[in-house]
């Protein structure tokens, strides 16, 4: 009895601990971080990976070992490989050894970590609906125990939701952005109609062609010449003769 009541105040101050981490973190990619850091120091492993769902596509989001070159762009299928069928089935999966010759495995030549032995996937779920997936790996063969296997899987359900709502936030702060980029493109090529007798069409190619010479984004031309253009405003009213 004791033993069972020290393993649940462990879980307790695992699920706690998470809570914490993602309390205090701010964005997607750092609540992504969060969850990987921690569950990497939970179940000592070689490698941890999160996919996020998107439309169709799981798509690779963060990585305890650095891929800048993949993460945000490797994709794959909703049932596809062991990750694409822990999301397709909701179900977790543990190999502990030659992870590569189940049959279900996919793959990835970017990713050295499918070389590896053994193979933990975790279903990130919110309101029943899967979000994602958590993958650990071990270089070398390692059984995942029974409490090794809920502790992520407990980690699954409470992450489930906050990622979801972190990929929403950052979704809509990429609208907004586009929508600020767009107002003040808009405001650029009136300016160069206007001064310069341009065509719409016209005003848009002379921003588009600034911003390739300059290698600038067309944002950052566009508010150059709003701003030129709110000087000499200035300019004038100050200085009517």
């Amino acid at each position: 009895m004791h033993s069972s009541n020290r393993v649940e105040d462990l879980r307790v101050d695992a699920l706690h601990e998470i809570g914490t981490r993602l309390a205090t973190a701010d964005g997607f990619h750092e609540v992504l971080t969060r969850v990987v850091e921690f569950a990497s120091a939970l179940v000592k492993c070689d490698s941890c990976l999160i996919y996020v769902l998107d439309g169709e596509d799981l798509v690779l989001r963060a990585s305890k070992n650095p891929h800048p070159e993949v993460v945000d762009r490797l994709k794959l299928r909703v049932g596809q490989g062991i990750t694409g069928w822990v999301a397709e089935h909701h179900e977790a999966v543990a190999i502990s050894e030659k992870a590569a010759r189940d049959l279900r495995f996919q793959f990835f030549h970017e990713l050295p970590e499918d070389s590896y032995d053994a193979f933990l996937s975790v279903p990130l779920t919110s309101r029943g609906r899967v979000v994602g997936v958590i993958n650990l790996q071990h270089r070398l063969p390692h059984h995942y125990n029974r409490r090794q296997i809920q502790l992520i899987s407990a980690i699954g359900f409470l992450v489930g939701a906050e990622i979801e709502l972190a990929r929403l936030e950052e979704a809509n702060s990429n609208l907004s952005e586009q929508l600020q980029t767009r107002k003040v493109v808009e405001r650029a090529k009136g300016i160069l109609q206007r001064d310069l007798g341009l065509s719409e069409e016209q005003a848009y190619l002379a921003l588009q062609r600034q911003s390739r010479q300059k290698r600038m984004a067309m944002k950052d031309i566009a508010e150059a010449i709003v701003l030129s253009d709110e000087v000499k405003g200035g300019v004038k009213v100050s200085n009517p003769s």
